[in-house]
């Protein structure tokens, strides 16, 4: 079984040759029996001249038998234009099997069927060929021929063909084989190697292909592969550094949070010191603890594998909204909210991770000096959109390219960027989505959807905009937000 590209080229190679040549052949067959007969009839109008020669018009039988030997024929007719009548034949001519005639035209389907039927038969036909000189083309000559004769010429033709066919068959094959050889199976061979070496060990940085200087397929594809090879042995090599760190932090969170754990008491006894540094410190080394404690909890939370833990259950939209709020601990005359959320609006979700996803979202508004949050919301297709809205300052570009990565989108100093990318993960495992849908200098939207329980009576769904002490909050691309409530938490 042929398995190797080149040998397979090589193989195709001599085949379709030799079919060219065949579709050669059949042609070149009929034309050279028809090359034949020309030469006969030309022949034999030649060998009439020595009838010309002769005085008295007739020439002996010797000689005549001679110039029919010569010709190749039983007997030459000649017929001019003007009847006269010029004739060479032997003592007995023989009685003609077929005629052909060649002044009717010349029908190349209908010569290639005789040529075949000349080249199979057996036995010796004898030929009544009719044709026009080629010395004077008012003249016709009649021949009579064997049959016999022109098979076998037609076959050491046929031989020859058949030779040349294979000779140029071969030396075509060998120059196509040798040049894809060189231009496409060795480069391939050479990709084929550089992956299997690759699969190996695709950390080893020498086992990367080296590419030609090739501006072809091969040598794009070249590129191509040491680009891909490059990049997943880089990806490769920070998913290690990756495993090897987040096993450590884990180890390390483990004992860190002891440590906090013990902070945190012996802060909360300093909390209830009557020194007025010490209240003025207590305070802020709470929350320094706090944030610390929840930064090691978050961490820990995304190192785990697998998707968080799914417990969903059918609850009203804004109790869990208005709990969301409280647990800010903003003072009201700091933070005004608009709510334009139905009362009556339920939705399926896990109430714990919907709390800390808004909670989430909610804490990254104030944190970054938003003085007004809005809540909206838009139903669609079995699903409730709810904007978050707020007049932050807008999230810086790297902020807004890598928002969703974990360790790369955070926007404050400090921030580890792991907040909005588990987010966006537990809301993708209650089968809705967390999405950016607008930020600039005035403030920042964000969008999650969430499946609804049931289809309230009557849904705020499209209203202009969150109006707020005289100022609208941007409503989002289709119109959603509106007002239904103010208050102040």
């Amino acid at each position: 079984m042929i398995r190797s590209l080149s040998a397979r080229l090589l193989v195709l190679t001599v085949f379709f040759v030799m079919l060219s040549e065949v579709l050669i052949f059949v042609p070149s067959v009929a034309h050279y029996r028809m090359n034949y007969f020309d030469d006969h009839i030309a022949a034999g109008h030649l060998a009439t001249l020595a009838l010309a020669a002769s005085p008295t018009g007739k020439i002996d039988q010797g000689l005549t038998n001679e110039l029919l030997r010569q010709v190749g024929a039983h007997g030459i007719m000649l017929h001019r234009a003007n009847g006269m009548v010029r004739m060479l034949d032997s003592p007995m001519p023989p009685r003609a099997d077929t005629t052909i005639d060649m002044t009717r035209g010349r029908n190349i389907a209908r010569w290639i069927a005789h040529s075949f039927e000349t080249l199979f038969s057996r036995g010796n036909r004898i030929l009544r060929v009719i044709g026009r000189s080629p010395f004077e083309p008012d003249a016709r000559v009649v021949v009579l021929l064997d049959e016999a004769p022109l098979r076998v010429a037609m076959w050491r033709f046929g031989c020859r063909i058949l030779e040349l066919s294979i000779i140029i068959s071969l030396t075509t094959a060998a120059l196509v084989y040798l040049s894809l050889q060189w231009l496409l199976v060795r480069p391939m061979r050479r990709i084929i190697d550089s992956m299997t070496s690759f699969r190996q060990d695709p950390e080893d940085a020498s086992r990367r292909i080296l590419t030609s200087r090739r501006k072809d397929e091969i040598g794009r594809a070249e590129r191509e592969l040491a680009t891909l090879q490059e990049t997943v042995r880089q990806a490769l090599g920070q998913r290690a550094r990756l495993a090897a760190l987040g096993t450590a932090v884990t180890k390390i969170n483990h004992d860190l949070r002891s440590i906090l754990a013990t902070a945190r008491l012996v802060s909360d006894g300093l909390a209830d010191s009557d020194a007025a540094e010490v209240q003025r410190i207590a305070p802020r080394l709470i929350d320094a603890i706090d944030r610390a404690v929840a930064l090691c909890t978050r961490t820990l939370d995304f190192s785990r594998e697998g998707a968080p833990p799914f417990a969903p259950s059918e609850f009203a939209l804004l109790p869990l909204i208005e709990e969301v709020l409280s647990a800010l601990g903003v003072p009201e005359d700091e933070l005004a909210v608009e709510l334009a959320v139905p009362r009556q609006l339920s939705v399926r979700a896990d109430r714990n991770q919907l709390y800390r996803v808004l909670f989430n979202l909610a804490r990254n508004s104030v944190e970054a000096g938003a003085r007004r949050l809005g809540f909206a919301t838009k139903l669609a297709d079995g699903m409730a959109a709810v904007e978050i809205a707020d007049n932050g300052p807008g999230l810086p570009p790297r902020a807004q390219e890598n928002l969703f990565r974990p360790f790369a989108g955070s926007a404050r100093p400090g921030g580890s960027g792991l907040g909005l990318a588990i987010a966006r993960e537990l809301m993708r495992v209650q089968g809705g989505d967390l999405v950016l849908a607008s930020t600039t200098g005035a403030g920042t939207l964000f969008r999650l959807t969430i499946p609804l329980a049931r289809q309230p009576a009557a849904a705020v769904s499209r209203v202009p905009g969150l109006a707020i002490s005289g100022r609208r909050f941007p409503a989002g691309p289709d119109g959603s937000g509106g007002p239904e409530r103010h208050q102040r938490f």
